[in-house]
């Protein structure tokens, strides 16, 4: 089976005689060479394939999604001479060709053509003291070859070291390596990698050359023990226990070459690979691999990309005097408005941050949440004043003394025609949001509501709270359809999918949790955050799902997997509220730190 590579083909699967698609009329062969046999990966940063090249033997093909515009092929190119780099070492996968267009390929993406090894992964070794050593100094003079290159690799597990039938070890698959400075290295960016060999810094986006040299470490106690470094780390005491999962012990020199390797923090750690060579060898020098060049098969080049996009804050906004709680993007996605403890409201620019319109005020308590009406570009917003105010840019228009405890939330349907409001009261009401005239009170929660959101249809509202269940009522009828029972402790946040099938909930019993709304049931349930999660978004593609609270930390989930891709760590308190840009490219958070921060994919 031959595959096609224009990513936009519906059916690219071809017989293997076929020179052009069947389906979009593609050319199938790539520089009259190259030829893509079947799917390995896909993934955010493009597709892998296991090709073949007509004039050798098997190869890999990586075609990177995305690369539009000078700066990207710039990007493109610049990746492509540092792998090119790195396939100079005998031990690392040759760069054989790479493609920036094919004119002859409809909606091309640029390509990178790369040696296959052939091969079993190093987990289905057997290790001992000697073997474990032996490998140690196999990986040393690898890790030192691209950390002299700038590069930090990023996913050094065992999978990724790959032994030939010929005895040779090769370290691949460089698709998250990162290039460095050394101005850069202690930059926040983002949590990639096998997550049980990650370093500590690593899991907060600030990988290092000792990163590397860390995962090295946690290699070696799992293929010495036997156990999966999950087994081996004891959270509560926060320490490595692998010596207590060992049949013999190892000597002294080994052991504390591990110790050392495995150290939490980066200055207690060694910063080379040469600094472990002479501890294992009393003070020798790791002798530097010999390069030799090889001679590159390279048909059409320009270079490629190595670099993972990560999310980084571009942008910290500043104004607000106290704790900020409520963000809302217009559905432009220009405007980003903010409200808070300082109980005003304000506008920013999305794209240059700068402060807009005037500073609204009127509110008399905490402003606890904002949405828009796009079509009268009409703000709403309500507070612990018991009160749902209307404004436009300029003023207040109107207000509503809504309920008769401080108001926690607001939800709005996509038509905006229809508003719900939550409170302290226990109650959840609706409002027509052109007369503000109040329609219907729906009874039954037990506790403050602090969460609402209808579904796309605006048939149903989902609402949440102290009473730690989640209720879903009809609207047309006015009635409680069903009630969700799982959390242990208050309900905070509430967000659906775009779909509106699956429903995605948060609270205080620092959990996640994924239901299927039309069966009613828990699907699955997301750990990570350490203290209460008081926020969540989802994007409009349904495929990021981001939480924040009272840990700190920003943590975007692949909501179908449950998979955690990022950690953003920036903000200095507790994170109240989140915002996703309508284009799905900018991530705004507002802390209890009366910031508000801007990330971007970049």
């Amino acid at each position: 089976m031959t595959y096609c590579l224009n990513p936009q083909c519906p059916k690219p699967q071809n017989p293997n005689n076929y020179q052009f698609c069947s389906s979009c009329g593609s050319k199938l062969l790539l520089g009259d060479r190259y030829r893509a046999l079947e799917p390995m990966v896909r993934g955010g940063g493009g597709r892998t394939f296991l090709g073949i090249d007509l004039h050798q033997s098997h190869c890999i093909i990586k075609q990177i999604a995305g690369k539009n515009g000078k700066e990207s092929l710039a990007n493109f190119r610049n990746e492509a001479q540092q792998l090119q780099t790195l396939g100079l070492h005998p031990n690392i996968p040759e760069l054989i060709a790479y493609f920036e267009t094919a004119s002859h390929i409809h909606n091309f993406s640029p390509v990178l053509v790369q040696e296959f090894i052939e091969g079993q992964n190093i987990a289905k070794e057997i290790y001992d003291e000697t073997t474990i050593q032996n490998l140690i100094e196999e990986v040393l003079p690898i890790l030192q070859f691209i950390h002299d290159c700038h590069i930090v690799h990023r996913d050094i597990n065992p999978q990724n070291f790959i032994r030939t039938p010929a005895g040779t070890l090769f370290l691949v698959d460089f698709s998250t390596a990162k290039v460095t400075a050394k101005t850069a290295l202690a930059k926040t960016g983002t949590m990639v990698g096998s997550a049980a060999y990650v370093a500590p810094e690593q899991l907060r986006g600030k990988a290092v050359y000792a990163s590397d040299l860390y995962s090295l470490g946690v290699i070696c106690i799992h293929l010495l023990t036997g156990f999966h470094p999950f087994d081996l780390f004891d959270s509560h005491e926060g320490r490595w226990l692998w010596e207590d999962y060992l049949a013999n012990p190892v000597k002294p020199v080994l052991s504390d070459v591990f110790k050392k390797m495995l150290a939490d923090a980066v200055g207690d750690r060694y910063q080379s690979a040469d600094e472990i060579y002479r501890d294992l060898h009393a003070g020798q020098t790791l002798i530097p691999t010999i390069i030799q060049s090889r001679s590159p098969s390279q048909t059409a080049f320009s270079s490629l990309k190595t670099l993972q996009p990560v999310w980084s804050c571009f942008r910290t906004l500043k104004g607000h005097t106290s704790s900020v709680c409520a963000l809302a993007f217009h559905p432009n996605g220009k405007i980003l408005a903010s409200g808070g403890a300082d109980r005003v409201i304000r506008f920013w620019d999305a794209d240059t941050g700068t402060s807009q319109f005037k500073v609204l005020k009127g509110h008399s308590s905490i402003i606890t949440a904002i949405v828009f009406q796009p079509q009268t570009n009409l703000i709403i917003s309500c507070s612990w004043d018991y009160r749902i105010c209307f404004w436009n840019y300029e003023e207040e228009l109107a207000e509503i003394e809504a309920h008769a405890g401080w108001i926690k939330t607001l939800a709005i349907t996509r038509s905006s025609q229809l508003l719900a409001s939550g409170s302290a009261d226990k109650t959840v009401k609706l409002w027509d949001v052109n007369t503000r005239k109040l329609k219907q009170t729906l009874w039954g929660c037990e506790g403050e509501i602090r969460s609402l959101v209808f579904n796309p249809k605006g048939n149903l509202l989902m609402g949440s709270g102290t009473d730690r269940v989640i209720r879903i009522w009809e609207i047309d009828r006015s009635r409680t359809r069903q009630i969700l029972q799982g959390h242990t402790g208050a309900v905070n946040a509430l967000v659906t999918s775009p779909s509106g099938r699956i429903l995605f909930s948060s609270g205080e019993d620092r959990t996640i949790k994924i239901w299927d709304l039309q069966q009613g049931k828990l699907q699955r349930e997301l750990q990570g955050h350490t203290d209460s999660i008081e926020t969540l978004a989802m994007n409009s593609e349904g495929n990021l799902l981001v939480s924040g609270g009272s840990d700190r930390i920003v943590r975007i989930w692949h909501p179908g997997t449950g998979q955690l891709l990022h950690e953003l760590a920036d903000h200095e308190a507790g994170i109240e509220a989140i915002a996703i840009a309508p284009d799905n490219r900018t991530i705004a958070t507002a802390s209890r730190d009366k910031t508000i921060k801007l990330w971007k994919y970049q």
